[in-house]
């Protein structure tokens, strides 16, 4: 354990998030999402785990560390609900709201047709893992950069 540090923030974790750079992408998924086959084929090419954690928690923890993008307009993708691509079922309003808090201001997520996300999703530097249970609990995060102190 380390002072400060989210303890879902596993030493695999942390380095795995530290190894990535700017405008790399992170899937966060929910339990349903094939996230052994889809790890195959990103960067580190194996699925992290966070067994025992929601999608909210994952999210919350990960922006703890986590700088987003702030050179793109939508540095956070949801993955759209078939046949409704407007629909937000509540899993995808609590991560907004997670990724408000982290950021100080309101930024809406970007959406991403479900197949289109699998394929995205592959391109991505790393896969984690939840236990979520609920539908749609899937997001793609891209890595911002931290400034140098003033």
């Amino acid at each position: 354990m380390l002072k400060g540090v989210n303890p879902l923030l596993h030493a695999d974790l942390l380095a795995t998030l530290c190894a990535m750079g700017h405008g790399d992408d992170l899937v966060i998924a929910d339990a349903n999402f094939p996230s052994e086959s889809v790890a195959r084929h990103t960067t580190l090419g194996k699925v992290l785990r966070l067994d025992g954690a929601d999608v909210p928690q994952a999210v919350r923890a990960i922006l703890s560390v986590f700088p987003l993008d702030t050179f793109v307009d939508t540095p956070a993708l949801r993955m759209q609900v078939v046949g409704n691509a407007t629909e937000l079922p509540a899993i995808q309003h609590e991560v907004q709201a997670a990724i408000d808090q982290a950021e100080g201001r309101s930024w809406p997520m970007g959406s991403v047709e479900r197949m289109a996300f699998y394929e995205q999703a592959k391109k991505s530097y790393a896969v984690i893992a939840t236990s979520e249970r609920r539908f749609y609990g899937c997001f793609i995060l891209k890595k911002g950069v931290i400034a140098p102190d003033a």
